[in-house]
């Protein structure tokens, strides 16, 4: 299966690396777009087909990437900025059931959950569920 550890590891030192001299005298830290268009780049540098944005009946997934092995929804949220009233990420991919897209799908879907902390500008908590429907 997947090496959560492994993952966390390798987004939270992308994360780290961002110089400090970007978030000078700008608040975008404190919005989830910038976390999803980091984590979007980071992706899409590996080759891996993404989804932005990806639309279902019931919401959007913030991001769905699709490897050969799995697919990927990720729900992210910033500590204390979010007004969605859901402030669990993996919570709200369970209730819309985000994973029901890819049912047909042969692959195994992984969710997972990110929440960003605009303070350290870094993850501040990662879950990883499985869909169960």
């Amino acid at each position: 299966m997947i090496n959560q550890f492994w993952t966390i590891s390798i987004f939270h030192a992308f994360l780290f690396s961002i110089p400090h001299e970007n978030y000078r005298n700008n608040l975008i830290s404190r919005f989830e777009g910038y976390y999803a268009s980091v984590v979007y780049a980071y992706l899409a540098s590996l080759g891996y087909e993404i989804i932005p944005e990806d639309t279902t009946n019931k919401g959007r997934i913030d991001l769905t990437v699709k490897t050969r092995p799995y697919i990927w929804i990720f729900e992210f949220k910033v500590k204390g900025i979010d007004h969605s009233g859901n402030k669990d990420p993996l919570k709200q991919i369970k209730e819309r059931g985000y994973a029901e897209k890819y049912a047909a799908d042969s692959r195994p879907v992984i969710e997972i959950g990110i929440v960003f902390d605009p303070k350290t500008r870094n993850i501040e908590a990662w879950e990883v569920g499985n869909p169960d429907f």
